[in-house]
């Protein structure tokens, strides 16, 4: 019995891992790859991966967004959740880490469920709603510029089915969030998210300490 979550060392993170996770050798070998690259950490933990996959699949979804691809660890375990004929719409700037996302995506038999756009998300997201998209998506994950996550949840607002998701990561922040010495645009952006969100009567919410803060909201 516990009234609080309990903390989590390296040693009880690694059993976590062996006795719950489920990771194919090419989601794997996915993340061995990314973690060479300089911006590794900005890839989300495969814990944070099987649950939303589970999450979709308990949803039922299959329409779903992803903002902020990076080398599609992510958009890879929703899309295997995913039926064959359902479709993320997955946002991204970057053209040289969305080439590695593709390779996987292809090589795991998902690219065809996966419409990738190369621009600005708000504008991406922007466009669907104005192309009569609201109200015909399941799920969303927000993972990309801090500053921009107040923005994209207005908009997958609008493009979420009532009782339809969205998951925001980093929610907090590697603890920063309670540092007020952290005065930097990027935490200041959560901090106010998060309280905004947690009065707002649109969405049922619960903030996960799962990885790095992982944000749910479901549209009333």
């Amino acid at each position: 019995m516990s009234n609080r979550t309990i903390q989590v060392d390296d040693g009880l993170y690694q059993y976590i891992l062996d006795v719950s996770l489920r990771e194919l050798p090419l989601q794997k070998e996915l993340r061995e790859e990314t973690a060479s690259d300089p911006m590794a950490n900005m890839q989300i933990s495969p814990e944070q991966g099987q649950f939303m996959a589970m999450l979709v699949k308990l949803m039922g979804a299959r329409n779903c967004i992803e903002v902020g691809v990076f080398t599609g660890y992510s958009s890879l375990a929703v899309a295997m959740a995913i039926p064959d004929d359902g479709r993320i719409v997955a946002c991204d700037v970057s053209e040289e880490w969305t080439k590695t996302a593709r390779r996987y995506w292809q090589r795991a038999g998902v690219e065809h469920k996966i419409d990738l756009h190369i621009a600005a998300a708000e504008q991406t997201l922007t466009n669907l709603v104005s192309g009569g998209g609201s109200g015909n998506y399941d799920f969303a994950f927000i993972d990309a510029d801090k500053t921009g996550y107040a923005r994209y949840v207005e908009l997958c607002h609008d493009l979420l089915r009532s009782g339809g998701i969205i998951a925001i990561d980093n929610t907090l922040w590697g603890g920063s969030v309670i540092d007020e010495s952290a005065q930097d645009d990027d935490t200041r952006a959560i901090r106010l998210l998060n309280e905004a969100l947690h009065n707002d009567e649109r969405f049922d919410i619960s903030l996960l300490p799962l990885a790095d803060g992982l944000t749910l909201l479901r549209k009333r």
